[in-house]
Parts: structure tokens; C-alpha cells; sequence
């Protein structure tokens, strides 16, 4: 397998000029200074000196991607990737190193890009694969699978300034898309549509690069969707790539420098008591144990070993957003938990959730008290992924105001 993007010591310089200006100037300070600036003959005013700051977007980058790879590229905001993104699509030139680009790059970059808004959509689909580089030919060949894509048939002979920010990245994806680059840049632009064309949007990358082995980049915030496309990842940091490799790995270690590891429990949690093992997921359609789609309401099932009698148990369970905000929580019922003990051994703890969640990562909280004493914690709360499917996305992922949204039972189970 051939290389399709080579980068040695990438790096992009910025100057930042700074001039000392009035804090709040008014219309008649600007025009006083303009008729001072002009009896001086342009020359700055005294105490308005503009000074510079250098500032390196991209420092000493270096790596290869080969044809036909998926590389998610995350990171802070500021952290490089919009400027990395727009260098390997020619928009802005590097201040040093050297890039080699096997093969025609289409980039999708800001809603609208490359359109005019007093053409049509249609004649803005024939000004936009002319600007990438295709013939006329080419894109009447392609132009009856752009429409559909877009699904924008009965605007395609109406100006696109009156478009709606859906309708323009719609036409701008499928455009882009539909016209065989051999590398496919795709910025954050796709948050802007609604969960089905995004579900749409990500399968037809998956096409371009699996069937088509064209190379794929994706800049986007969402981790599920991340390691939903990605088979790769890269994490840039305040200009530098600080860690590429397996997009689990990376996603991880990118939502750690976001929040940290977060304790669910008190420090004097007495050790040996209990221990959870692990966790997995029921009922999800999904690959991977600790993902599930949208509409699916699973259940999480969390193995742990009690090392010793531990009587009057009661059990909480949190699901939470990587900010902290908790969307569905749930405890096992009073009554219940009064009259459980736990015998040394090991248990399965099994919470059905009752509410779907909307596409997100979250983090999964589970504690167990024995009276009022906490007795176990996660050192690190588990990792929840929900990914894109369904119709659209749900306003919101739940409530624990909702009447009984979390189910609880706990039995034995083998080690």
C-alpha cells in the first residue's frame, strides 16, 4: 500500500500585531487621529506603536498516512488542527517543512465553501467540481447522484443564499464526495446536519475508503463518531502532534487531558471489601462492548467480587456527559436494598436503562454503600460511546426526573 500524505518538520508561523489603541475608541477619536496621521505625512501617532508576536499554529509536525486509511484528528480548540487541515488542502502555505499529497484532494472545510450565493444549486454543483479540478463531463456523469445524495431536488434551481446551513453542507458534502478525490478532508462542518444525514454522510466516507481506498481525514468533537469512522488517530496539542496510533487509544487519552480522571466515591472507601471486575453492555447491535446506538435501550452489566459479608447494600448509578452534566441516574429501591446482603462471591449488577441517549461519550458512575458507608469505587469512571443512529437526534438524553428510568437486579454469578 502506497503512501497518499507524507509530512517532514511541518510548521506554520503567524505574526500578531498588537497596536495600543484607546480602550473604547469613539467616531470622533477616530477621526481626529486619521486628520493628525494626515498632517504628519501617515506616520503613527506617538504611544500607538504596533508591536509583534510570534505565534507557531503548527511546530515541527511529521507523519505518514497511507492510501485508503480513515485518521480522526483531535484535539482542543487551538490545538492546530483547522490550520493543519487547510495547509494539506493548498488554501494557506507552511512557513517551513514539506508535504507530498499523492493523488487530487477535495476538502470540506466551512459550510458553503466554494459556492456563490446568487447561483443556483445547480450551477453552484458545476462551479464547485470545476474549482476541485473536474471537467464538465465529469461532473454532468456524476450530477443525478449529487442531487439524490443532497436530497435538495426541489430547491436545485433556487439561489443557495436561501439555503438553510443544513441545505449547504448537504450539497457541499455530496459534491465533494461524489467526485472521486483521492483524499477526502472533512472538517467539523458535518455537526450542522441532522443525525440521518450524518449517519449518511459517515457511511458514504466508510465507501469512499473501504470499497474506494480512498484516504479519508476528519476533524470532529464527537468522540462516538470518531472511532464509529476512524480506524486511526491523531491528537495535536497547542501545535504539536503529541500521539498517534489505534483511535481507541488516542480518543482515550484525549478525553483524559479534557476532564481527568474523576473519583466516584469518597478516598476512605475500606479496601477489600468489594471489587468490580469489569462491565459490559446487553441488547446493543454494536461492535464494541461499551458502545451502543442511540435508540437502544441496554443494559449494563457490571461484574464485581464481594470478599466478605457486606449486609444492607444499596446501589446508585450515574450516566453523565464528559462536562458533568447528568442526563439519567438511578438507584436500586429501599425496600429492596434493606433486605440484600452480599455473600463473598462473585455478583453480577445489572441496571436496564429505560431512556435512549442522544450520540455522545459519557461517563458511567456505580457506586454501592452498606448502610451509609460507601464500600467500593471505580478509580477512573468507565467510558460510555453512543452512536449515531435513528432518524434523528434526540433534544435531550434522558432525565432522572423520568419515572423510573433505570431498572436494577443483582444475582450470583461465576468467576
Amino acid at each position: 500500500m502506497s503512501n497518499a500524505i507524507l509530512v517532514r518538520n511541518l510548521s506554520k508561523r503567524y505574526l500578531l500585531r498588537h497596536a495600543a489603541r484607546p480602550a473604547y475608541p469613539t467616531l470622533r477619536d477616530a477621526i481626529g487621529s486619521g486628520l493628525r496621521r494626515a498632517l504628519r505625512g501617515g506616520r503613527q501617532e506617538p504611544g500607538g506603536a504596533v508591536t509583534e508576536e510570534e505565534f507557531w499554529a503548527l511546530k515541527d509536525i511529521s507523519f505518514e498516512i497511507m492510501q485508503g486509511d480513515r485518521i480522526g484528528i483531535v484535539g482542543r480548540n487551538g490545538a492546530g488542527k483547522s490550520t493543519l487541515l487547510k495547509i494539506l488542502s493548498r488554501i494557506t502555505e507552511p512557513s517551513a517543512g514539506r508535504i507530498e499529497l499523492n493523488g487530487r484532494v477535495v476538502s470540506l472545510l466551512e459550510v458553503g465553501t466554494g459556492f456563490h450565493p446568487e447561483l443556483t444549486g445547480r450551477e453552484n454543483i458545476f462551479l464547485n467540481g470545476s474549482i476541485m479540478g473536474m471537467s464538465r463531463q465529469e461532473i454532468a456523469r456524476k450530477f443525478d447522484e449529487i442531487v439524490a445524495f443532497a436530497e435538495v431536488e426541489k430547491f436545485l434551481d433556487t439561489p443557495v443564499k436561501r439555503y438553510s446551513s443544513g441545505m449547504y453542507v448537504r450539497l457541499a458534502f455530496s459534491v465533494a464526495a461524489h467526485l472521486e478525490p483521492e483524499i477526502l478532508i472533512v472538517d467539523e462542518v458535518l455537526a450542522v446536519g441532522d443525525a440521518a444525514f450524518q449517519r449518511k454522510c459517515l457511511g458514504k466516507m466508510e465507501d469512499v475508503s473501504v470499497q474506494e481506498g480512498r484516504t479519508v481525514l476528519f476533524v470532529s468533537h464527537n468522540m462516538g463518531t470518531i472511532r464509529q469512522l476512524c480506524n486511526a488517530a491523531m491528537m495535536l496539542d497547542r501545535g504539536a502532534l503529541v500521539a498517534s496510533g489505534p483511535v481507541s487509544d488516542i480518543v482515550t487519552r484525549y478525553l483524559r487531558t479534557v476532564t481527568g480522571p474523576v473519583e466516584t466515591s469518597p478516598d476512605d472507601v475500606p479496601e477489600g471489601q468489594v471489587r468490580f471486575l469489569a462491565w459490559r453492555l446487553e441488547g446493543s447491535t454494536a461492535d464494541d462492548p461499551h458502545s451502543c446506538y442511540s435508540r437502544e435501550n441496554c443494559r449494563f452489566v457490571f461484574r464485581l467480587v464481594a470478599r466478605t459479608r457486606v449486609p444492607h447494600v444499596r446501589m446508585g448509578f450515574i450516566i453523565q456527559t464528559l462536562t458533568g452534566i447528568r442526563v439519567v441516574s438511578g438507584t436500586s429501591n429501599t425496600t429492596h436494598s434493606e433486605g440484600l446482603t452480599l455473600m463473598p462471591g462473585c455478583w453480577d449488577v445489572i441496571f436496564t436503562l429505560n431512556v435512549p441517549l442522544k450520540v455522545d461519550t459519557y461517563r458511567v458512575s456505580v457506586n454501592i454503600k452498606s448502610g451509609n458507608e460507601y464500600v467500593t469505587a471505580w478509580s477512573a469512571e468507565p467510558e460510555l460511546v453512543v452512536l449515531p443512529a435513528g432518524d434523528q437526534l434526540l433534544s435531550d438524553a434522558g432525565s432522572g426526573l423520568l419515572n423510573e428510568p433505570v431498572k436494577f437486579c443483582i444475582s450470583p454469578s461465576c468467576p
